[in-house]
């Protein structure tokens, strides 16, 4: 289903002061049905979705919305960057590392930075970023029930 031009995502981009395009909005549709992707996973629902873009034209959307506030790129390590439409906030990251699934969470000071260094080094510190590793409920499974395969095979 090809993105509307006067969806909700249009009025995003006409607020950040972008020009509304097709492939703006379909960048965004997909971003917002599915948070956490990388350009490539977007690339590849912008196209499902019937319209006709580049994987190069992706990233420079991307790039683009990033720039102007409309999307936040995250960067977990190991992993290709990530982009999300909350943005404004103190948010931070849990990662699993079984699937690279991450989901957002939110900061337990609520105010930015919620977490100031000991020694700002004359910096005006503005936000924090937090990204917490571990395994999601999937993968723990998983592995719980991998584990007990190897068990039972002594």
């Amino acid at each position: 289903m090809t993105p509307h031009l006067d969806a909700p995502h249009a009025d995003r981009l006409r607020t950040a002061g972008l020009k509304v395009t097709r492939g703006r909005v379909a960048a965004l549709a997909a971003l917002d049905a599915h948070s956490h992707s990388t350009a490539e996973q977007l690339h590849a629902h912008v196209v499902d979705a019937g319209v006709p873009m580049t994987l190069q034209a992706v990233y420079l959307a991307l790039q683009v919305l990033t720039d102007h506030g409309v999307t936040r790129r995250i960067e977990p390590a190991g992993s290709a960057a990530r982009y999300e439409l909350r943005v404004g906030d103190n948010h931070h990251h849990l990662v699993c590392t079984g699937c690279s699934r991450v989901v957002d969470v939110d900061c337990a000071h609520g105010e930015a930075p919620c977490l100031v260094p000991a020694d700002t080094h004359g910096f005006s510190v503005a936000t924090a970023e937090i990204t917490f590793w571990g395994l999601c409920p999937g993968c723990a499974a998983l592995q719980g029930a991998g584990a007990g395969q190897e068990e039972g095979a002594e």
